[in-house]
């Protein structure tokens, strides 16, 4: 069911790295932190615990998968994992690799800045995200074969 207020439904979300029949996962278009990804939940839902066991259980390994490939191509200080939908209530998980160097760290995300954004930083981050991604849709194509 699809929900034509809400934006998740209406709209990928950023950049498509995988479509699954459940759930899909983007790459945030988020300034000052590009690798910050969202596994995103197909059907119109408010809450995690609306899904079905068996479901949660998808979602959940969707989510570990993001926060698995991030860690290993990346290896960020520490993985932000959130599932807030205050905003936009439709149910997604934001995966975030942080970086003692990005602009808020420790702070999360949506805190005022520390410190200047580092421009190069970002774009040497930038570079290595094809690699990420290309992470993201192997272990998922493998875990959606299992389903």
């Amino acid at each position: 069911m699809a929900n034509p207020d809400c934006p998740l439904c209406t709209a990928i979300g950023g950049m498509l790295v995988f479509q699954a029949a459940k759930f899909r996962v983007i790459r945030a278009e988020e300034a000052g932190f590009p690798a910050f990804y969202r596994v995103v939940w197909t059907e119109h839902v408010a809450e995690f615990s609306d899904l079905s066991l068996a479901d949660r259980s998808l979602c959940m390994a969707a989510v570990n998968v993001v926060e698995l490939a991030l860690r290993a191509q990346l290896q960020p200080t520490k993985i932000n994992l959130a599932a807030l939908g205050n905003v936009v209530p439709h149910l997604h998980w934001h995966v975030i690799a942080r970086f003692d160097w990005d602009s808020h760290f420790p702070s999360p995300v949506w805190c005022p800045a520390q410190r200047p954004v580092d421009v190069a930083a970002l774009a040497a981050m930038q570079t290595r995200l094809g690699a990420v991604d290309l992470a993201i849709q192997a272990e998922l194509a493998a875990l959606c074969q299992t389903e």
